[in-house]
């Protein structure tokens, strides 16, 4: 497994907790009406991205779906301009007209942010495609979610990325719930993952309420990903603690289910790992939890106060 340090460890912390309370701010935003439309948080999830995010090139790409402020916060975007796309300001990284499912960046290689369920698996086989076309040494990283499994494109995207020997690295986000519906209503056979083995494609079912799990997977997957030229993929028995979306009261869920999968709280586990077995100090993690509530009380009020789209952007950036 690779070693990381305590600087490193302490970064990757960061971006959970930062993840985490971005996700806290926004589903307050949302419910005093300074974000419309729909509106899909992340809690809960937050080891499965930083996870992947510790064996990520900076020049690889990624691509999700729309419950993607997390991901989008993972490769670095400032989140000023991740909450001022949420609030409709013109200074949002979609320059105000995406909202919370359509978020991308090119410049931290971020290609969305798809409101379509699995929409956005066949775009990440193209940048696959590009990749390797290009002779790039770089991966393109595909998340989905429990739902999408059962949708077309997502078999159509297998059988490409085997077919032709595509650097993707697919990640099923599987939280239990597509909407309302759990899995087991949902999904006919096993793991998920071992619907891609029809295709000739490896992978594993991993505990992704765990960064260092997740870690080592996702660096796994990567070296053999370089090494054989071959896709892979990683299922992710992860949860989410709040709804499908800020109007889903979630009651299809029992309150002890949800207490028993908060006891494995991804952002609380990370904490407590690393100061029992990184001999990381409390002081020195308090001081991480402080800069980023300041940074997110900072990022509410940039986003709050930034201006609005000028009417005349409602003809740009469209195709005729």
């Amino acid at each position: 497994m690779e070693k990381f340090n305590q600087k490193q460890l302490l970064n990757f912390y960061e971006k959970m907790f930062l993840i985490r309370k971005f996700e806290e701010k926004a589903g307050q935003l949302y419910g005093s009406g300074e974000i419309g439309g729909f509106c899909h948080l992340y809690i809960g999830q937050e080891a499965v991205v930083i996870g992947i995010l510790s064996s990520v090139n900076s020049e690889d790409t990624v691509v999700t779906s729309y419950r993607d402020h997390g991901h989008i916060l993972a490769r670095g975007v400032d989140p000023k301009l991740v909450m001022s796309e949420l609030t409709g300001r013109a200074n949002g990284i979609s320059k105000g007209k995406g909202g919370s499912m359509h978020m991308f960046s090119k410049k931290n290689r971020f290609y969305g942010g798809h409101g379509i369920v699995g929409a956005q698996v066949p775009i990440g086989i193209g940048l696959a495609f590009a990749h390797n076309y290009r002779k790039e040494k770089k991966i393109s990283r595909i998340y989905l979610g429990d739902g999408a499994m059962n949708n077309g494109q997502v078999f159509e995207s297998f059988n490409l990325a085997s077919l032709w020997n595509l650097p993707a690295l697919f990640i099923i986000e599987n939280n239990h719930y597509g909407m309302g519906t759990a899995t087991k209503r949902s999904a006919a056979g096993g793991d998920l993952f071992e619907r891609a083995k029809i295709f000739g494609i490896e992978g594993e079912k991993i505990d992704g309420m765990n960064f260092f799990t997740v870690s080592e997977a996702a660096i796994k997957a990567r070296d053999y990903i370089i090494k054989e030229n071959k896709p892979y993929v990683i299922e992710m028995d992860t949860y989410r603690f709040r709804g499908h979306s800020m109007s889903d009261p979630a009651l299809y869920r029992s309150k002890e289910e949800v207490l028993e999968k908060k006891e494995i709280d991804p952002v609380l586990t990370m904490r407590q790992a690393l100061i029992k077995d990184y001999k990381i100090t409390e002081t020195e993690i308090k001081d991480i939890e402080t800069g980023v509530k300041k940074n997110i009380k900072e990022t509410e009020q940039f986003a709050l106060t930034s201006p609005l789209p000028e009417l005349k952007e409602l003809y740009t950036d469209i195709y005729l």
